[in-house]
């Protein structure tokens, strides 16, 4: 049975490029890196960084992406340092809670987001989305 999600695996072009943006921009916590990888934590989640010669070269079309959840309190200040950075961003926000859309520098598609799944049910509720069926 499944109890939750293990790691998400990103490929990168630039192992030191990638390293960088993951924990100097965006804040995540290096626990190992060898000559092509790394390990990072995200709260309590890893992220794993892998050297891939096969690395996409740009953002996908699709709305695939992965999200990182910020304190509320902390999320002006979260997303000002990663937008000083000249992150290109993919989207604006228009669901519940704060969110900021941004790409890495392989083009992943990535969003800081003060949230969570209670809050999202929450404005689900006041408007759901058409079909909307909830299993609580």
């Amino acid at each position: 049975m499944i109890t939750g999600i293990n790691h998400v695996t990103l490929a990168v072009s630039d192992l030191e490029r990638s390293f960088s943006f993951y924990t100097a921009v965006i804040g995540l916590r290096p626990v190992a890196k060898w000559a092509r990888g790394a390990y990072l934590l995200a709260g309590e989640g890893w992220i794993c960084l892998s050297l891939d010669a096969e690395t996409r070269h740009g953002p996908q079309p699709e709305y695939t992406h992965l999200a990182f959840s910020v304190d509320r309190a902390a999320f002006d200040d979260c997303a000002e340092a990663i937008r000083s950075c000249n992150v290109v961003l993919w989207k604006e926000n228009r669901s519940e809670g704060d969110s900021l859309y941004f790409l890495d520098p392989d083009g992943h598609k990535l969003e800081i987001h003060a949230g969570d799944l209670r809050s999202r049910l929450a404005a689900l509720r006041q408007q759901p989305y058409e079909g909307l069926e909830l299993y609580d």
